[in-house]
């Protein structure tokens, strides 16, 4: 098939869509599928070879950009075009950012009570969000598009923000790189990492995160210090970010001040996810993190928060544990006391979390959308160009 993807960026080291869409093209290549991909700009050392780059010039504007995909996009007779959020020229939409809507109103629950309904009022009115609200009228459209969901929780959202009826939605989870990312890594970086973090025999705590507030970085760091006022051994590892002098601060007067190490952003997290224990991320919303899914395929142990739609996956004390609030510290480290103090517990939870992520391969996440691709060729050529 001759396929087109549409994402903002192609550069893998963003994390994200853009990890996943790099991932997902060199799987249709293997499969020797024609790819082609539109965005605002490539990160040209990571393109794979036979990857077609068509750079989408327009402002800064999401419309600006919408508009400029589909001019480019509609010169290429593509068999389908599968959009990532971006844009509205599109036969398959799946929005890896989840419903906008759904990520504002999770947003709001970092303000202050009384600021929230402040913000949603005047929300409203604000370009940004009223260009949001024209673009998703598109996007969503009723034209014979299909509309993939990275989650159920996502899929939820889209039929109460937007509109759309659930029999036009089909749920596929993102897959995991499990030879990547594996428990065997351990074996060649563990000790290294955890030497040069100064970590002996504590348990390791890891978060991956850019966007440190809506990951719940703050709360796993005030759990965190409850769990050495009550003398438990831990540590923990945060990796990205750009701005962690704050939070080094902070760090220091919540009793932190060795316990934290903020790494900034990382090119390669397979080692840090052979040198952690746990791996912790009390996101306020993640429509299925990427993230969750590679530490579950390192054999760790994965506790997150129902507002991560990688969470559905989990068995609670089985694969990790899915709480119910982000904000909430004190539940963070109560949950945490039973896995910092046992290493069979956490071993047997490691375990059945490679199992997991074997179940949720990248293989088995492209056969699933490429059986999309398929069925609307089959089915859906009559309205193949969508508006």
């Amino acid at each position: 098939m001759r396929i087109g993807l549409v994402l903002d960026w192609y550069d893998p080291r963003r994390g994200g869509v853009e990890q996943w869409t790099h991932q997902f093209a060199a799987q249709l290549l293997a499969a020797e599928h024609e790819v082609h991909v539109a965005a605002r700009g490539f990160a040209r050392a990571a393109v794979p070879p036979g990857l077609a780059c068509h750079e989408v010039v327009a402002g800064g504007s999401r419309i600006a950009f919408a508009g400029a995909a589909e001019d480019v996009l509609g010169r290429l007779e593509l068999d389908v075009v599968h959009d990532t959020g971006c844009g509205w020229h599109a036969q398959v939409f799946q929005p890896h950012g989840g419903s906008r809507v759904a990520a504002f109103e999770r947003n709001l629950e970092l303000l202050p009570a009384w600021q929230r309904p402040w913000k949603r009022a005047v929300a409203r009115f604000l370009p940004r969000y009223r260009e949001f609200e024209a673009l998703g009228l598109r996007q969503y459209a009723d034209d014979g598009r299909r509309i993939l969901a990275l989650s159920k929780m996502v899929a939820d959202d889209l039929q109460r923000f937007h509109g759309v009826a659930p029999e036009r939605m089909q749920v596929i989870y993102n897959g995991v790189d499990v030879q990547r990312f594996s428990p065997l890594r351990r074996d060649e970086y563990r000790e290294v990492v955890r030497d040069r973090l100064g970590v002996d025999d504590e348990v390791l705590l890891l978060i991956v995160a850019h966007n440190f507030r809506l990951k719940g970085v703050p709360t796993l760091m005030l759990a965190a210090a409850k769990l050495v006022q009550a003398g438990l051994p831990v540590r923990v590892a945060v990796a990205g970010g750009k701005r962690t002098a704050g939070y080094a601060r902070w760090a220091h007067a919540l009793g932190l001040r060795d316990r934290v190490a903020f790494l900034g952003s990382i090119d390669d997290v397979v080692p840090y996810y052979a040198a952690a224990d746990i791996y912790v991320q009390p996101t306020f919303y993640d429509p299925c993190s990427l993230v969750a899914l590679e530490a579950l395929a390192s054999g760790l142990p994965v506790v997150t928060t129902r507002w991560n739609g990688a969470g559905e996956l989990i068995t609670p004390n089985l694969e990790g544990l899915v709480l119910d609030r982000p904000d909430d510290a004190d539940a963070l480290a109560e949950s945490l006391v039973p896995l910092v103090l046992s290493e069979a517990r956490r071993e047997a939870m490691g375990r059945a979390a490679r199992q997991l992520a074997l179940r949720q391969t990248l293989e088995q996440n492209c056969r699933e959308i490429v059986a999309v691709y398929e069925d609307f060729v089959r089915t859906g050529s009559s309205r193949r160009r969508a508006a």
